[in-house]
């Protein structure tokens, strides 16, 4: 693993003169001059109202990890660049590709997934977040912390902790929303979508290696892996030379399961009949697998006096949604034979 592969300085000696780089620095003023030519861009194609609603929040969330977040995580040597952080922004990056790529053969244009991409990411992260602090609330709130420190907590989430279940809620709805303002088949969208999901949850599960959470149990495979000192594995289970025992590398099971799924979700395009069909196998296949490797992942305790993990519990729930989307779905008119993703 490698949780912190690099550090950005806070400031940059530019001609003798020390520069801030974040905050009220060099980066902001950039981005601004960048979010005006963007925004002025995309106003002369799609009109001002548009563009405020495609562009607004993702541009103000930027300026606002410039302008407060980043200039909160320097830790003395810089801002650190982690590698769950990094592998986020590679997921939602090959998430968004393919979802385009799929796009284009179901009718949407580019710019129409990238504005849904943008704002159910951003959306499925604050829920992904706020579902990890309040699994873990501990960490982030106590009798000696004080209110700074527990945002500045919360709103590490580049340092890792991030609850996959957790986005669901907070991104179902701003793809309604999305769908809604459009016009457009909320279906057809999440069948659109979901092979790109995966495809992200599969890049950012080797996020969850290199930060070393979401680990496994101690195995004797050739492939178990040993986690450093000072990591939670080897907290959890700690090797007498130091280090963690030999574990399951769990997180990286979990990224060739949603590799796999994404494979199984695009081959399965074609032989769907009606919209959503993608979206409902999925959202049958993942919880499925989920449980199962819930198994040799260790993290998690059992929760609400049983003896399943929380994330086992909610895989059960969207298994019984999942039904539910699969007879919605059967209650619907077939596809022309001509009309497919």
């Amino acid at each position: 693993m490698r949780s912190t592969l690099f550090h950005i300085p806070t400031s940059l000696d530019l001609g003798g003169a020390d520069v801030p780089l974040f905050g009220w620095g060099l980066a902001l003023a950039i981005w601004a001059a960048l979010a005006v030519a963007g925004f002025a861009w995309a106003a002369s194609r799609h009109g001002m109202a548009a563009a405020g609603r495609s562009l607004g929040l993702p541009l103000a969330v930027v300026a606002a990890l410039l302008l407060w977040v980043l200039p909160a995580l320097d830790d003395g040597a810089g801002v650190p660049i982690r590698g769950y952080g990094v592998m986020l922004l590679i997921a939602a990056g090959a998430g968004t590709w393919l979802s385009v790529v799929r796009g284009r053969r179901a009718g949407f244009d580019a710019d129409t997934i990238l504005a849904l991409g943008t704002e159910v990411f951003l959306w499925g992260l604050v829920g992904a977040r706020l579902f990890y602090v309040l699994e873990y609330h501990e960490q982030f709130f106590g009798a000696d912390t004080s209110l700074g420190e527990s945002l500045a907590r919360i709103a590490n989430i580049a340092g890792g902790g991030l609850v996959v279940f957790g986005s669901l809620p907070t991104a179902a709805v701003a793809a309604w929303r999305f769908a809604a303002r459009r016009g457009l088949s909320l279906a057809r969208l999440a069948d659109c979508v979901a092979p790109g999901l995966l495809l992200g949850l599969a890049i950012g599960r080797v996020g969850c290696f290199l930060n070393g959470c979401c680990f496994g149990g101690p195995c004797d495979f050739p492939w178990a892996v040993r986690f450093p000192e000072g990591t939670a594995p080897a907290a959890a289970y700690p090797a007498a030379g130091g280090g963690s025992l030999p574990l399951h590398p769990a997180q990286l099971y979990a990224a060739l399961d949603a590799a796999l799924l994404a494979a199984v979700a695009a081959a399965y395009t074609p032989l769907a009949r009606r919209d959503g069909e993608v979206f409902a196998l999925v959202l049958t296949l993942h919880p499925i697998s989920r449980i199962l490797l819930e198994i040799v992942r260790v993290d998690e305790q059992p929760a609400l006096g049983t003896s399943l993990s929380i994330s086992q519990l909610v895989s059960l729930a969207l298994l019984a949604l999942a039904a539910a989307l699969w007879w919605w779905i059967g209650r619907q008119p077939p596809r022309p034979a001509s009309d497919t993703l």
